[in-house]
């Protein structure tokens, strides 16, 4: 039997045209389907490879389609095959990724154009430059870019250069109401330069814009609502700068519960709701960071949740992390805040707050020497921004019992060490490390610093009166009269005169006698008996009436004997014998049971010892230390006491000057208590 024929072989399948794949291309495109358009794509890039178009495609797809490692490794193969500049590309993905220094090198060599510019002006930003990135928005403004106003001003506000704004509007010729993400931008600027109500009412105006807008867009209540969140967490963040502690609590606790806002705001409304309680509900707040912050077991330890690492600036992460590490410190959970505190200089390299916090770590664990050694050698390090770390650091050795380090750390700070506060608290310290020739230079350092201010409010009087009394205090009667008289001369002082007259009068009698003829003599002083006023108590005080001026003589008068009293018996308790009395009453039966030498504690509290009292109290064994100090040490006059206070005061309006730089970002610490 014949073979049977073959087949013919079927006529081949048509190629598609490259014109009917870039149309398939386009339409799926206009559709959001990504990965339909890389397949297409590639059916482009394997008919004609090196087609720009489809690669260019291809790669914005794949970014559309949130696939940023498959995209650059497509950038990657297709910069092989074709001579295609896809660095703005890469540059972009790259700082998806948050990879921004390698952004940053991929756009060299395309600084020129307008989309190049705007990614790197985005980048310098997230890297913290804001200075770099304003600078850039600026260039900018020549070109034909949507909405530039809005991110200069953003720039200039992040930047520090706040008083640049509304000189920047004006010459754009845009009013800060013609939108509300701009009118949001211009009361950023406004809390800058504290001008707060101004702020609130332009943010209120940015509100009502904001809703107008997205409800003619055609926007759910909710979608409104969650776009003008930053809006609300603003509003409620200068209610909260402006003392209305109550209405920004409420704003706060309405936006958490319920829960219409972004990602970033929800985390700062979270964190600006804790610090306003402060340590009032610890493990509320405990609960609440905890939610904000993953711990994981890579090389970076902490990092913020949902993404939150590259929604927030640095300000803000910052501010969350130190929140949740005082929360940690009144909660007593030191093993959870030593892991923390550990995980903060590589998270924040440089930053000030965790070094002030890891000094408090080591003084709750009453380690004084050990705050005072990290806090010193960060001021060594970086000495433009040594003030708030040579204040806690005084702060810390002053309550610690080391008047030495802390007058040290406060005459390292050039700005302040010449105001009458500084100069008393110096000197107070000095005083108690019995450094008295350290405490006299720093009187003078002061009073020549005063001689040469030319400032309406001159406190030369006051430093030149105190140092006077100090040098009479300690024996120096030739400096003592020095200074009295150039108050004399300068002021015409009559308590500075009188002061002159007393210490003049041991050495020098004839100037003590010259300079007692400016006295002015007292009403009905020759009506005076001198030798019956030796002989009396004392002199009476003067009433107000007809015989005010005149002056009563005094007679020695013998007092009469007195009266002798009549003895009674003593009354003893029901049923007490006192012939036989038993024994004596406890002797420390009004103490507290646990201050009684015979109380013993149930059991060892293995915990550091907790310091009892007011805020800056030293344990009892730094107590009794001092009290071994010798007498001139422990009799502080009242005025020194007050010097201590006014430092403290010091330190607390340093720290809430930092606290008010965080307000743009509408995020505030409670740093007050950092070292309570």
């Amino acid at each position: 039997m014949a073979p049977k024929p073959k087949p013919k072989a079927s006529a081949a399948t048509p190629a598609i045209s490259i014109e009917d794949l870039f149309t398939s291309l386009n339409r799926h495109i206009q559709r959001s389907k990504y990965d339909k358009s890389v397949k297409v794509s590639d059916q482009i890039i394997a008919a004609v490879p090196g087609d720009e178009d489809a690669i260019w495609c291809k790669v914005v797809a794949l970014v559309k389609a949130d696939s940023i490692e498959e995209a650059l490794v497509a950038i990657k193969e297709c910069s092989k095959k074709a001579s295609v500049d896809l660095s703005f590309f890469k540059a972009y993905c790259l700082y998806r990724q948050n990879k921004l220094e390698e952004a940053l090198e991929s756009l060299k060599g395309r600084e020129g154009s307008t989309e190049s510019m705007l990614l790197e002006s985005q980048i310098l930003y997230r890297l913290g430059k804001m200075g770099a990135s304003g600078d850039i928005y600026q260039k900018l403004q020549k070109s034909v870019v949507d909405s530039l106003e809005i991110n200069l001003v953003a720039g200039l506000v992040s930047a520090g250069r706040t008083s640049e704004v509304q000189g920047t509007l004006d010459s754009l010729r845009v009013k800060a109401t013609s939108s509300f993400e701009l009118a949001y931008n211009t009361a950023c600027s406004l809390i800058e330069r504290e001008k707060y109500k101004d702020a609130e009412q332009l943010l209120l105006s940015a509100r009502r814009i904001g809703q107008e807008t997205l409800m003619e867009e055609n926007l759910a209540d909710d979608d409104v609502e969650i776009e003008l969140a930053p809006i609300a967490v603003q509003i409620a963040c200068v209610q909260q700068v402006n003392c209305n502690t109550q209405e920004a609590v409420a704003s706060y606790t309405d936006l958490v519960k319920r829960n219409l806002a972004d990602e970033s705001s929800l985390a700062v409304a979270v964190n600006n709701l804790i610090a306003l309680k402060g340590p009032k509900d610890v493990s509320d707040g405990l609960r609440k960071l905890d939610k904000l912050i993953e711990k994981s077991d890579g090389p970076q330890k902490f990092q913020l949740a949902r993404g939150l690492d590259l929604k927030l600036s640095q300000k803000q992460r910052e501010a969350i992390y130190t929140n949740r590490m005082l929360l940690l410190l009144h909660s007593n959970k030191m093993d959870q805040a030593r892991e923390l505190v550990g995980a903060l200089p590589e998270l924040f390299p440089g930053s000030l707050m965790p070094v002030l916090l890891q000094a408090a770590v080591h003084v709750r664990e009453n380690k004084a020497a050990k705050a005072e050694e990290i806090l010193g050698q960060y001021a060594d390090k970086f000495p433009d921004r040594s003030k708030v770390t040579l204040l806690a650091r005084a702060q810390v050795a002053a309550a610690a019992g080391h008047p030495q380090i802390a007058a040290d750390s406060l005459v390292k700070i050039p700005d302040i060490q010449h105001k009458p506060a500084t100069v008393a608290t110096i000197v107070s310290l000095k005083e108690r490390a019995g450094d008295t020739d350290g405490a006299d230079a720093v009187f003078d350092f002061a009073i020549k610093w005063w001689s040469n201010a030319m400032t309406e409010d001159n406190k030369l009087n006051i430093i030149m009166q105190e140092a006077a009394a100090f040098k009479l205090r300690h024996g120096r009667k030739v400096d003592t009269a020095r200074l009295y008289e150039q108050l004399v001369k300068i002021h015409g002082s009559i308590d500075a005169l009188v002061g002159l007259i007393q210490t003049a009068a041991d050495g020098d009698i004839e100037k003590a006698e010259a300079y007692e003829k400016q006295l002015k003599p007292l009403p009905g002083l020759k009506a005076i008996d001198v030798d019956s006023l030796e002989k009396t108590s004392g002199a009476k005080h003067a009433e107000k009436g007809p015989n005010a001026g005149a002056i009563e003589t005094y007679e020695a008068k013998s007092k009469d004997k007195a009266k002798k009293k009549r003895k009674r018996k003593p009354k003893y308790p029901k049923g007490f014998n006192p012939a036989n009395p038993g024994p004596p009453p406890d002797p420390e039966r009004w103490l507290p049971k646990r201050e009684r030498s015979s109380y013993r504690p149930k059991r060892k509290d293995k915990r550091a010892a907790q310091i009892r009292g007011s805020q800056g109290a030293v344990a009892k064994e730094a107590a009794s230390s001092s009290d071994t100090k010798s007498n001139q040490q422990r009799s502080l006059s009242e005025c020194r006491q007050c010097a201590i206070k006014g430092f403290i005061q010091i330190f607390k309006e340093e720290i809430e000057e930092v606290i008010q730089q965080i307000t743009y970002v509408s995020l505030s610490v409670f740093l007050w208590i950092l070292f309570a």
